[in-house]
């Protein structure tokens, strides 16, 4: 029943996607490549008369996009039989390409994605078993690993892990005199401090909200902080209370309901506010276009002093091979990937963290301050899901963080809305 579901969702989808396009496909140039011509294995060949093997990813940040190309050289000069390259799909735009891609027949070899969405993939038949690779599959951190596989199968490796965490200017907080934030911070001191540095053009705190699981990301840490979760949305009613609180007391931006992470980030550099909620991936990016700015990290405020840390929410890709009749090549990359160095150097590029765990003890990670701050966020970090419905999920919870930023409802018509939404979509799944 649930896979005719998906193939009427599936032609729906790609009905109403007809208009944008898709955003790639193996008969596209892709970055760092050059499309090719099938041969008689159903894969395709270069103009140098290697096989293709072409890659999504939706990495906005140069860090990110320097990293990628990085990784693409090396994986083609360790070997002769192989031409990666890959093509730049939105993040907005992701799912629905990839689902528009399984309709059409126009897919790539490899997927990098949002470890949450995997899941859903897997069940919709996108991804082949590689459970046969030569992966080290034992060295990985048992969370991101999970997310991988179902059914005892593996279906891709992770590719990174991560999680958001407070980041503060230090200079406009030395200016109001005030202490900076750290692992003792509570909701009411975050509030004060928020709102006594909202002024002179800055605002006290930011972070992204927009209505993509990217907002998700971002907003699900402070219902689960609440006492809430993915599936329990009024137990965590406080946290809508508190949005909509400091939103309108002006302390926490109402812009964000449109922001990316790119967006928080960006406005934090400017000097546009005083702490954001971001993660990671952002640090090269500061230390290269904003090498003076004195900033820290530190974990997400607890709600009161008897809550204990407060959780965020685990992050990070996964990279999943498209199933098809020939998935050497994809194996191959996942192979290359799969080298402790070769994934601790892209990691470093990329701003985020390996999920094996002997590529993590690198030093720099653990002797860095901002590094270690995030690695103690980890220790409280919660999937999302995890569910092969999380994208119905995720839409449901997201309307109900951009429907209280906006007071468009009270918090508790929010909660109320919201956990009927999601009360329909844990209906579904049975």
């Amino acid at each position: 029943m649930k896979r005719r579901i998906v193939n009427v969702l599936l032609c729906l989808t790609m009905a109403a996607g007809l208009v944008t396009g898709c955003g790639g496909g193996k008969d596209q140039n892709a970055s760092g490549g050059s499309s090719g011509s099938s041969n008689s294995s159903g894969t395709e060949e270069t103009a140098g008369g290697k096989e293709s093997v072409v890659i999504w990813d939706y990495f906005e940040t140069d860090a990110q996009k320097n990293m990628m190309q990085d990784m693409i050289d090396g994986f083609n000069e360790s070997q002769d039989q192989y031409e990666a390259s890959h093509v730049y799909v939105p993040f907005a735009d992701y799912e629905k390409q990839l689902t528009l891609g399984m309709a059409s027949g126009e897919l790539p070899d490899l997927v990098i994605l949002d470890g949450c969405g995997m899941a859903s993939f897997i069940e919709m038949d996108l991804f082949g078993d590689v459970s046969e690779a030569n992966i080290n599959w034992d060295e990985y951190m048992e969370g991101p690993m999970s997310s991988t596989m179902a059914d005892g199968k593996h279906y891709g490796i992770p590719f990174a892990t991560n999680c958001t965490a407070l980041f503060y200017n230090k200079d406009i907080f030395d200016e109001a005199g005030m202490a900076y934030p750290d692992e003792n911070t509570t909701w009411e001191d975050f509030r004060e401090m928020a709102k006594a540095l909202t002024k002179d053009g800055v605002t006290g705190f930011g972070n992204a909200a927009t209505g993509t699981d990217e907002g998700t990301f971002q907003c699900l840490q402070w219902l689960y902080t609440a006492g809430g979760d993915y599936q329990n949305i009024g137990d965590g009613v406080d946290a809508y209370k508190l949005m909509q609180e400091m939103v309108a007391e002006g302390s926490w931006s109402k812009d964000c309901v449109n922001w990316t992470q790119s967006d928080a980030n960006n406005n934090f550099v400017a000097g546009n506010l005083a702490m954001q909620q971001n993660g990671p991936w952002q640090i090269p990016g500061i230390e290269k276009e904003a090498p003076d700015l004195n900033y820290g990290v530190t974990v997400l405020p607890k709600k009161d002093g008897e809550s204990g840390q407060a959780t965020s929410i685990l992050g990070g890709e996964n990279m999943g091979a498209v199933k098809q009749d020939n998935m050497d090549g994809a194996i191959a990359f996942m192979e290359y990937y799969d080298q402790t160095d070769v994934m601790a150097e892209c990691m470093k590029q990329y701003g985020s963290f390996p999920p094996k765990t002997e590529a993590a003890q690198d030093s720099y990670w653990t002797d860095d301050p901002i590094q270690k701050a995030f690695i103690q966020q980890l220790d409280t970090s919660i999937p999302r899901g995890p569910s092969a419905s999380w994208p119905a999920y995720s839409d449901a919870i997201q309307t109900g963080f951009q429907e209280v930023i906006t007071s468009a409802k009270t918090p508790e018509k929010a909660a109320e809305d919201t956990q009927a939404a999601v009360d329909k979509v844990k209906a579904s799944e049975k």
